[in-house]
């Protein structure tokens, strides 16, 4: 169908259905080189063509979902050293981790490795982050340990292992599905205080659970739930402590002081600070090989009566590799529990990849990450793997031994492997309270120190507030309690601040530009009126400005207002009010017969009684309602509750500036779609008052210069003559009239000098104004959007001079 064609059933069909075409109208005119300019609205078919993808982004959409061949090809022989380096001291350190995380999962220590080995292998295929280590964390492993244990209350017949396969699978379908459809945005919706609250309040829960193992109490006590509760019942039953404790006490201390030792080892001796840190990166597997000894060498004739704990068989190669059992009724079982395990997948890695990629200069994708995390948890299962994410401490560590690509999850996952074929008979031995210690020792990195929450209250102390909130939810109820807590009270105040976005009146500065630290005055030079411009600074004085500047109101009766949160629903009653308060506290009613006859003024606005004439004078006083200008530079978006309050204030204002029509200002409106709105409820473009002939109103525009040869712009004007002004440029639209000709030479005369650097000379000024051709920024069409605040008080000042004296 052609164009015209589809104009023509258009207004056919506007026609049918009543509406009305919006009359355009230009109030400039071109000549000397000054060309008018018209901003097409934008159109439904433009936003859906711009958000069709093209043959070319969807072949780039499958191409970045395996971002490893990006880089693959430049795979070197200097990345692999890198990557072998993280990826063995990654193993000697996931081993030990991944099989005491099982038992927080309420597992075999086996499953730990599994998930461990799953992992990082198949990470590296989808990963934006060279740094994240995949595997069992110690938060998410408790998480499942807790679903594990409140499943089997209500279906005894199904196992550990099942439920944990069947959540993993459902979980990473869940997250998959998000990164497919590009859906990693949400994460943001988590602000850093609940993901602090969630890991310090998790780390505090997990090293409280792990106190009874630690010590050995044999007391009869659940370590799952309310993290006060079991520091209570590990107190009550400290006499019940048994030789575990000497495994598990000294290897805790053991930890920390290999720990210390290290990093003060390389404070002394800086020139080996990266020997030393591979010393405290191998403490785990030290101090688990050490005590293992240890162990076997008590343990050895009686493991029959172990004289403590430990871990016992562990199966060699992958024994509980088989297909996922997954049904409705066990997805049913735990079904009410995925909202807060789809959290924590999420939160922790996301968390992690984002702080490390900044350190490490490289940027991750959100959504492709998501990507990663579900294929691994959903291919996991197959191998006996539980639900994994991306590890803190693994993820320092790796990075810190110079890893170069993600390519070093598979040394790591070679090193699980041999751990999983070659090591099961050491593995006996294994004191668990030894593996108690490693998880206190682990998780205490994530407690947040109290120089962050000081650091949180300096930034926002209702941060710092959620933040305790969250902390102290965890521990007196549960980690998903405290995660539902935090992000929900997170996004209240988010809409509390943009329900009460409160904008802010500004008044006008006259500003100059100083070098150094004193003035310099019209003599020597940059101090001078030449330089001056105009600044637009809080009449409220919020902004922290020196109190001894004076701040203009800029004209009388005219006011601009900055929206400064953005025009929402939410918001947009809350910004009129205070703006329709303030109008009606500092400004009078423009019929005065209407404010001396107390019977025709509203119930609600009485006025000053007759008797006090302090009242009526001050009243007098008041000028009248000429202009509202609004500073949109926030201003992102419109809808139609905003436009409609919008339309609602227009009115009412009106009725208060009656018989005059209040003008309506905006500056600093980007939006093509956001001034389409506006235009359509009649917000744009003057009134027909104000287009009287008999008035000597005037549009006023910015202009800037199209640099280059003139000619070449009088060719593009002649080429499109004649078609719809929509293309863009018109050629002098209204020369027909001599006094809107001369009107346009006293505006350019005006307008376009003053564009022009003052630090041109005269016979400067002259050659630029003849070489360079003028154009106007904004769109004729609608002469009430304006570029800036300047421009937009010109033109609301202009009008203002224009009309008839007013009972001021």
């Amino acid at each position: 169908m052609s164009e015209g064609a589809s104009n023509k059933y258009g207004r056919a069909l506007k026609k049918a259905l009543g509406i009305e075409d919006q009359e355009k109208s230009y109030y400039v005119a071109g000549g000397n080189g000054l060309h008018a300019y018209v901003d097409p609205d934008p159109t439904t078919g433009e936003w859906v063509r711009a958000h069709t993808p093209t043959g070319k982004q969807v072949a780039r959409y499958f191409y970045n979902i395996f971002p490893f061949l990006h880089w693959i090809g430049y795979y070197n022989v200097q990345w692999f050293i890198g990557d072998l380096i993280a990826g063995i001291t990654v193993g000697a350190v996931v081993v030990p981790q991944g099989m005491a995380y099982a038992e927080l999962a309420n597992l075999e220590p086996e499953y730990g490795l599994y998930s461990s080995f799953m992992g990082v292998l198949i990470y590296w295929f989808f990963a934006t982050s060279k740094d994240i280590t995949i595997g069992p964390v110690a938060v998410m492993s408790t998480l499942v340990g807790t679903i594990i244990i409140n499943t089997r209350q209500e279906h005894p017949e199904l196992d550990p292992p099942v439920i944990a396969s069947a959540l993993a699978i459902i979980c990473g379908a869940i997250v998959a599905a998000l990164g497919f459809l590009r859906l990693g945005f949400i994460v943001d919706f988590i602000p850093l205080p609940a993901i602090t609250a969630f890991m310090t309040g998790s780390a505090i829960n997990i090293c409280a659970g792990q106190v009874k193992s630690l010590l050995g109490e044999t007391a009869n006590f659940s370590t799952r739930g309310a993290t006060y509760e079991m520091i209570i019942n590990s107190l009550k039953n400290l006499p019940t402590t048994q030789m575990d404790a000497a495994m598990g006490l000294t290897a805790l201390f053991v930890l920390y002081a290999i720990r210390w030792a290290c990093n003060y080892g390389a404070r002394k001796h800086p020139q080996k600070a990266k020997l030393f840190f591979f010393l405290s990166t191998l403490r785990t597997a030290f101090v688990i090989l050490f005590y293992t000894m240890i162990s076997a060498a008590v343990n050895l004739h009686r493991r029959d009566n172990p004289a403590f704990k430990i871990l016992e068989t562990v199966p060699r190669g992958f024994r509980h590799a088989k297909v996922p059992e997954l049904n409705k009724e066990i997805i049913s079982s735990f079904a009410h529990e995925l909202p807060a395990a789809v959290i924590v997948l999420l939160i922790e890695h996301i968390a992690i990849s984002k702080s490390f990629g900044r350190v490490n200069n490289y940027t991750i994708d959100p959504s492709q990450e998501f990507i990663a995390i579900g294929i691994s948890n959903l291919l996991g299962p197959f191998l006996g793997g539980y639900p994994a994410t991306g590890s803190f401490s693994r993820t320092a560590i790796k990075a810190k031994a110079g890893v170069r690509t993600p390519l070093a999850g598979v040394i790591t996952a070679l090193v699980v492997l041999l751990a999983i074929y070659a090591l099961p008979a050491v593995f006996f031995y294994i004191p668990k309270s030894s593996l108690a210690a490693v998880i206190i020792h682990a998780v205490g990195d994530l407690v947040t120190p109290p120089s962050v929450t000081y650091q949180f209250w300096r930034v926002s102390p209702i941060d710092a507030l959620i933040f305790l909130m969250g902390v102290i939810v965890i521990t007196f109820t549960t980690i998903e309690i405290g995660i539902y807590c935090t992000i929900c009270v997170s996004l209240a105040v988010l809409l509390f601040r943009l329900a009460k976005a409160r904008g802010q009146f500004l008044g006008q500065v006259t500003v100059h530009s100083v070098i150094g630290d004193h003035l310099l005055d019209e003599a020597t030079g940059p101090y001078t009126s030449k330089n001056a411009r105009n600044a637009y600074l809080p009449t409220s004085r919020t902004d922290g400005s020196n109190p001894n500047v004076k701040i203009q109101q800029p004209a009388p009766g005219i006011f601009i207002y900055r929206l400064s949160d953005g025009l929402n629903y939410p918001n947009a009653n809350h910004y009129t009010d205070y703006l329709v308060d303030h109008i009606f506290a500092t400004t009078r009613r423009a019929d005065f017969g209407l404010d001396s006859n107390p019977g025709d003024r509203p119930w609600n606005d009485p006025g000053p009684s007759k008797k006090d004439k302090k009242d009526q004078e001050e009243l007098l006083a008041r000028p009248t309602l000429q202009a509202i200008i609004l500073d949109c530079a926030s201003v992102n978006n419109v809808d139609v509750t905003c436009v409609q309050t919008l339309i609602d204030v227009r009115n009412q204002l009106d009725r208060y500036a009656a018989p005059h029509r209040v003008q309506w200002h905006f500056a600093h409106l980007s939006n093509r779609w956001a001034k389409r709105a506006l235009a359509a409820a009649g917000f744009g473009y003057p009134t027909s008052d104000l287009v009287d002939p008999s008035r000597k109103w005037k549009p006023i525009f910015s202009v800037a210069e199209m640099h280059g040869d003139p000619s070449a712009v009088r060719d593009q004007l002649s080429s499109i003559d004649g078609k719809d002004v929509e293309a863009g440029l018109q050629k002098e639209p209204f020369a027909d009239s001599i006094e809107q000709t001369q009107n346009l030479k006293d505006f350019e005369s005006k307008s376009v000098d003053d564009s022009i650097s003052t630090e041109l000379t005269a016979a400067e000024r002259i050659q630029r104004r003849k070489g360079a051709a003028k154009v106007i920024i904004e769109g004729v069409d609608r002469p009430f959007f304006h570029v800036d605040l300047t421009t937009a008080l010109e033109s609301a000042m202009s009008y203002t001079d224009s009309k008839a004296p007013s009972l001021n």
